[in-house]
């Protein structure tokens, strides 16, 4: 019996999403305590931080795309076993940047290697479990993309991070698709305003979908 509530955080490269989730968790963990867990994908404990590590090396440049997908699903089973279900199970509030709606928009319509396979090889990995609320960050590409360039550590820029604008508007493209065909699920948000409107929105959303932790 899952009692928690499971929330993700989801968009293009350089939404500010991650800002946005560490902006929001310094605001709500003194008062959730131990019952907030926020986590991450790829990773969120020490085998999918290993799958992680290395899918996003730069250094691996002659990686399959379809091996690419499958080493995201693995990380996410891992995740979801060993991070995500024990933490709802204990009534606990999951905040988790990143998850199946990303493996869709990135290796799905970015890598071009189909959304539908994607989707289907997420079902299995997950046993269908999705986010009662999804946060979607939006911004036209080439604003992510600057962002990237002007704000990001040179050290932290990922394989997905130096794709060209195209692979990005594939990946934006597939995000608004999916928001279009679960709107209950996933809620977007503006992610050009500034970081504090968009902060606010959004724990706006979180409050009203987990009203039990506020």
């Amino acid at each position: 019996m899952l009692s928690g509530t499971f929330i993700s955080f989801e968009g293009p490269d350089g939404a500010g999403k991650t800002s946005a989730l560490q902006a929001i968790t310094a605001e709500i963990a003194p008062a959730l305590g131990d019952r907030l867990t926020i986590t991450r994908e790829p990773g969120g404990n020490p085998i999918s931080e290993s799958i992680r590590s290395i899918i996003l090396d730069r250094a691996n440049t002659a990686m399959d795309y379809r091996t690419e997908a499958l080493l995201y699903a693995a990380a996410r089973r891992q995740h979801l076993a060993q991070t995500i279900l024990p933490a709802l199970a204990a009534d606990k509030l999951v905040l988790c940047d990143r998850y199946v709606d990303s493996s869709v928009a990135y290796q799905g319509a970015g890598r071009e290697i189909g959304e539908a396979a994607v989707a289907k090889m997420n079902e299995f990995a997950t046993d269908g479990l999705l986010p009662e609320l999804t946060i979607y960050f939006d911004v036209p590409a080439e604003v992510g993309l600057r962002r990237i360039q002007a704000h990001r550590d040179p050290t932290k820029v990922d394989r997905l991070d130096v794709e060209q604008t195209a692979f990005h508007d594939r990946v934006r493209a597939a995000y608004l698709k999916l928001q279009a065909a679960h709107p209950d699920r996933i809620k977007l948000i503006d992610a050009t305003q500034d970081p504090a409107t968009v902060v606010a929105q959004s724990l706006a959303l979180i409050k009203q979908t987990a009203p039990a932790y506020f």
